[in-house]
């Protein structure tokens, strides 16, 4: 019969997932779920899956394995330049415009990247700003920025703290970018690159699930992005996680979504369509300062 998860157990994790972190988990993600929820019977000592599923509704073991429940299930694929447009349009267009926003004075743009998985997505915002921010130096419209990183993975949060990477990981980046960026292990052996101490202390990562009622971050950030996790959602909470993230951004601030998400952004209040999956908030809607 092979070892899998009792059917009353799976249909519980399913619903816990959907009801707490808004992923849903039909049949058909079964067999997923099994194999990445194996490395947890293994790490606790456990005999079979359906010991686990015991371990977490007969046994009381829930509240204490819920943090990792959670990051196993959780879907974390990314890379580095994942969506390239979307990168050219933050370079070529967003801060551009949002620097005409801020005025003549020095400029100092908030990111954030939601759903930020190990740190990729942030880490390539970083490096294109910060080539952008060396540009402007010591010039009357100086440009700096600060990036926060949130998931709902603690796993995925401290690989993002820590920044390193296998060396086959950062291929996406241009050449130029690894020279200023990347450094290299001092032992070859280890095949691994870490960002550069300048970026990271431009970002931080926080822990944040998207389906809590409020985010406890400032209001006035420039652009979100938030690519590829809602997906993962059904329709009414995606409204209400982009009614969320759209309160948190500046009047003329920019949300941009994952390439097969274009239908969740259509029709959300106080967002205007200006780029395939970018939206920009309307002044008219957001007035709020920062928190």
């Amino acid at each position: 019969m092979g070892d899998h998860l009792k059917e009353r157990h799976f249909n519980a994790i399913a619903s816990l997932v959907e009801r707490n972190a808004g992923i849903k988990l039909p049949r058909t993600k079964r067999t997923m779920v099994e194999g990445r929820l194996r490395k947890r019977v293994r790490a606790l000592g456990l005999s079979s899956l359906a010991d686990y599923g015991h371990l977490l509704f007969e046994r009381g073991g829930l509240d204490k394995e819920y943090v990792h429940l959670i990051d196993c299930v959780s879907t974390n694929k990314t890379d580095f330049f994942r969506e390239p447009s979307h990168f050219t349009f933050l370079c070529d267009t967003a801060v551009p415009a949002l620097r005409r926003l801020h005025g003549p004075r020095p400029t100092r743009l908030k990111i954030w990247s939601a759903a930020c998985s190990i740190g990729a997505e942030a880490y390539t915002i970083a490096m294109l700003l910060q080539d952008l921010a060396n540009a402007t130096r010591g010039s009357t419209g100086e440009l700096s920025f600060s990036i926060l990183g949130t998931d709902i993975s603690t796993q995925v949060l401290a690989a993002a703290r820590t920044a390193i990477y296998p060396t086959s990981f950062v291929s996406p980046i241009p050449a130029p970018l690894q020279q200023r960026y990347l450094m290299r292990a001092r032992n070859p052996a280890q095949d691994t690159v870490r960002i550069a101490p300048e970026l990271r202390r431009r970002a931080r990562f926080e822990h944040l699930n998207l389906m809590d009622e409020a985010y406890p971050f400032d209001r006035d950030i420039d652009v979100i992005f938030c690519r590829n996790v809602l997906i993962y959602f059904g329709r009414r909470t995606q409204a209400e996680v982009l009614s969320r993230l759209v309160s948190h951004l500046r009047p003329g601030g920019y949300l941009l979504l994952g390439h097969s998400e274009s239908m969740a952004g259509a029709g959300v209040p106080g967002l205007h369509s200006v780029a395939p999956t970018v939206y920009q908030a309307k002044p008219a809607a957001l007035g709020r300062s920062a928190a």
